[in-house]
């Protein structure tokens, strides 16, 4: 189960009866507390709960697909959400998935250079670790069920076995379905670059899957 990022909530805080705080042999009356300060923190976790949180499945499925490993993306968006909460009052755009995946790219940057070993993970394919297609169009026999299951296999593992700069691209526009200006903004590169990675990652991706053919 996906698990899902904790606000740091809580209740406000409040002065009770007539109490007075003493410091040294001074006393004085307790602080004020500053109700509109609160109700800008619970707009705020209401703003994030409704533009952030409903691209939770968007920013697993990526961690899924970068990383390789399910208890490892989990970690990842967990990281990652509470890095969004955290800076979320400093976004300004319309739509919050490709800030948030761009957030979710880097985290998942971050587990490769704290494991020292992104080269070896990225030899090291595991093709069951990698995260499952969905197929739709066929009628449901048991022949074309089989069919699809072999094919989204095929699929999965030529995927996985791309390098990681085009792994994410591939990624980022075939399922995540960005554009690729929204692409160029999650990765920092320029959206000539996208093109340009993205069409190798087709070409290899067909290339993999042809000797199944």
């Amino acid at each position: 189960m996906q698990r899902v990022p904790v606000h740091p909530r809580g209740n406000s805080p409040s002065c009770r009866g007539k109490n007075v705080l003493r410091i040294g042999n001074r006393r004085s009356a307790p602080p004020v507390w500053d109700a509109s300060r609160w109700t800008d923190v619970t707009e705020t976790n209401a703003r994030f709960d409704a533009e952030v949180l409903p691209y939770l499945d968007a920013a697993y499925s990526l961690a899924r697909w970068l990383v390789r490993d399910d208890h490892v993306a989990e970690d990842v968006v967990q990281d990652a959400y509470l890095r969004a909460f955290r800076y979320f009052g400093s976004f300004r755009g319309s739509d919050a998935r490709p800030w948030l995946l761009g957030i979710v790219r880097n985290c998942c940057y971050d587990w490769f250079a704290q494991q020292k070993r992104s080269r070896e993970f990225e030899s090291d394919v595991e093709d069951a670790d990698a995260p499952a297609l969905d197929g739709h169009s066929r009628p449901e026999t048991p022949e074309t069920l089989l069919v699809q299951k072999m094919e989204r296999a095929h699929v999965t593992a030529g995927i996985a076995r791309l390098a990681l700069p085009f792994r994410e691209v591939l990624v980022l526009r075939e399922m995540e379905d960005l554009s690729y200006e929204e692409i160029a903004n999650v990765l920092g590169i320029p959206k000539g670059t996208v093109m340009s990675r993205l069409s190798r990652a087709r070409r290899q991706l067909q290339e993999e899957l042809s000797q199944y053919r």
